[in-house]
């Protein structure tokens, strides 16, 4: 989940630092994360999928898609890095309701107002400059759709010190303002992640942060874990949602895009 603070305003896309190059030690992260089911549950609460369709943004290797189509009527993963997209279609290939397709957040392969649910979890939407992707979510979400962006909460401890560490320049408050002025509503969640043995939580700690902070946070969690055995890591999370209205929006409602004042549309194309 090491990420940018921005993303560069001409970038097509942005390549991910750790899943891209280090697939394996990623799947041990998934495997890691929220074991207490903690993000799922808000998630849940904001926008029940069951019966619905559902687009994860920046899906990876797939692994959430199988959680989501439990209950889903479909789910549709968009993933830009062409290895990653064939992982997932490889991961879903028995699951019926289920289709991977290539492609980036800022032309999303989904028609208008086509699905109920956009779900992005640590992927493009970091604050400013993932605008244009935002205008696709709104576009692709039917009336009564929501989006959730799942990301970091750079205040909590140890992990936001890491991250906060490793981008002196990221301002987590002007990410939250970012989000609140286009509408979102913001959630707190306090996770653990939960590794096999030091071994394994190592491995993601290296992905994760440059050489240097990854040494102190390899340090940090010996601390915090100094028996054998499994290895536990407190992680905050920050779920920022958005409701799209049934009816027209007028100017100043909170859904309608700040990027076009005076605009009664929440969901201008990208051309």
């Amino acid at each position: 989940m090491r990420w940018f603070s921005r993303i560069p305003p001409a970038a097509e896309v942005v390549p991910s630092p750790n899943i891209w190059y280090h697939q394996q030690a990623y799947e041990v992260e998934n495997r890691a994360q929220d074991v207490d089911g903690e993000i799922w549950r808000v998630l849940r609460a904001e926008h029940n999928w069951t019966a619905a369709d559902v687009l994860d943004i920046g899906c990876g290797d797939g692994y959430h898609l199988p959680y989501f189509a439990r209950d889903a009527r479909s789910v549709l993963g968009v993933e830009p890095h062409p290895p990653l997209a064939r992982d997932a279609q490889r991961r879903v290939q028995d699951l019926a309701n289920v289709r991977v397709r290539k492609g980036r957040a800022q032309r999303l392969p989904a028609d208008d107002a086509s699905v109920d649910l956009v779900h992005a979890r640590t992927a493009y939407f970091f604050g400013p400059g993932c605008e244009p992707g935002l205008r696709e979510a709104e576009r692709v979400l039917r009336p009564g759709g929501s989006i959730l962006i799942v990301d970091l909460d750079v205040t909590s401890e140890p992990y936001g010190r890491w991250m906060r560490t490793d981008l002196p320049h990221y301002d987590p408050p002007a990410v939250e303002r970012f989000f609140a002025a286009h509408g979102f509503g913001c959630r707190r969640v306090t996770t653990r992640w939960r590794f096999a043995d030091i071994t394994a939580a190592e491995s993601v700690l290296r992905i994760e942060f440059s050489a240097k902070v990854a040494q102190q946070a390899i340090a940090d969690v010996r601390r915090l874990n100094p028996g054998p055995g499994e290895v536990t890591v407190p992680v905050g999370y920050r779920v920022h949602s958005r409701g799209k209205p049934t009816g027209l929006v007028l100017p100043g409602h909170s859904a309608a895009s700040p990027d076009s004042p005076g605009s009664s549309s929440t969901s201008p194309r990208i051309e």
